[in-house]
């Protein structure tokens, strides 16, 4: 692999969105268009043949859609698929914020702690208190109120290119469950690897004040391993792409070599860099692991010295085993010492 520029984020392009509404006309032409919400995943890319094949793979019909605002124009399908498998990327692929836009752009982001655009101390905190969260419905607009923002990206395995695709949820409930799923997953893999996972619309209905509310909600769940098999480490790319096919079902199923004794084992370089290289193959390299191959690798460049030979209590020397060939290559020249005197 080449060289990076260090200050530089790496970071996958972003092929498209994964949404859950859409948007229809109003009956009123001097209205802005209607906000629907969906049951099943929507999905809109700048490029068509994305927007086609999600079609072909999840059913509705590719349309062209204009964002609101001053967006460019768009492709979008309105999909029958309530759930779809998907990728979680390496690193941490979850940000979250309390936002509020404007024509303007972005006018508060927040950590619920710290508005930091003006540095102030939470801005929904102080005017609206605790239940904050609340009011953005009840007072029915985006401009006094911030919403809880999750910004979410995921591998759609089966799409065109290599890229990935964001999902965007303003759900209080999403963003208190995406955050713990993907902090518990990310606590077992350590960012590393990838992560099958299968996202969902999941409906809610939340009942308080005599209103009952019915409203839907993202969901990401592990797919086709077991919470013990995610918390374990970073997945085989073969149990990512295919949690259950027979290579995935043969790399979950094998059991983890020992590599520390392997190591310990090694006679040579050579064969330390075949444990590495083995259990990088297998995902199953960890810092610790690493660690103590370089240490094995710089005991067998720099072998310590042979301490010199000690006499037992009776004054002998421990006996020096020579093996034939070196013997016969020794015992000339004992016999040429011999003659000499």
């Amino acid at each position: 692999m080449g060289s990076r520029i260090r200050t530089m984020q790496k970071q996958a392009r972003e092929l498209g969105r994964l949404r859950t509404g859409y948007s229809v006309p109003s009956d009123d032409p001097k209205k802005r268009d209607r906000p629907v919400k969906s049951k099943t995943w929507v999905l809109s890319s700048h490029a068509e043949h994305y927007v086609a094949a999600a079609a072909e793979a999840w059913g509705g019909e590719v349309e062209r859609w204009q964002p609101q605002g001053n967006g460019a124009p768009q492709f979008r399908v309105i999909t029958a698929a309530e759930q779809l498998d998907a990728i979680l990327p390496p690193g941490d692929p979850l940000s979250q914020a309390n936002e509020m836009w404007n024509k303007g752009g972005c006018a508060r982001r927040c950590d619920g702690m710290t508005e930091q655009i003006s540095r102030h101390p939470c801005l929904c905190l102080a005017e609206h208190g605790p239940e904050w969260h609340l009011l953005r419905q009840e007072l029915r607009t985006k401009d006094k109120v911030c919403a809880p923002t999750s910004r979410l990206n995921v591998v759609l395995p089966d799409m065109p290119d290599v890229g990935v695709w964001r999902v965007e949820t303003h759900s209080f409930y999403a963003a208190n469950e995406l955050a713990g799923t993907v902090d518990m997953v990310l606590s077992g893999s350590g960012g590393k690897g990838l992560v099958p996972v299968l996202l969902r619309i999941e409906p809610r209905t939340r009942v308080a004040g005599g209103k009952t509310k019915h409203f839907p909600v993202v969901v990401v769940e592990v797919r086709g391993v077991t919470t013990r098999q995610a918390l374990t480490g970073p997945l085989p790319t073969a149990v990512a792409l295919d949690p259950t096919g027979a290579r995935a079902v043969a790399a979950i199923e094998a059991p983890r070599p020992d590599y520390l004794a392997l190591a310990e084992g090694a006679l040579t370089v050579d064969d330390v860099q075949d444990v590495y290289r083995n259990a990088n193959a297998a995902g199953h390299l960890n810092d610790d692991l690493v660690a103590a191959l370089k240490r094995k690798a710089e005991e067998l460049k720099n072998p310590a010295p042979k301490p010199d030979p000690e006499p037992d209590e009776d004054g002998v020397y421990p006996a020096e085993v020579v093996d034939e060939t070196e013997q016969a290559n020794t015992w000339p020249a004992v016999a040429r010492a011999g003659s000499a005197n």
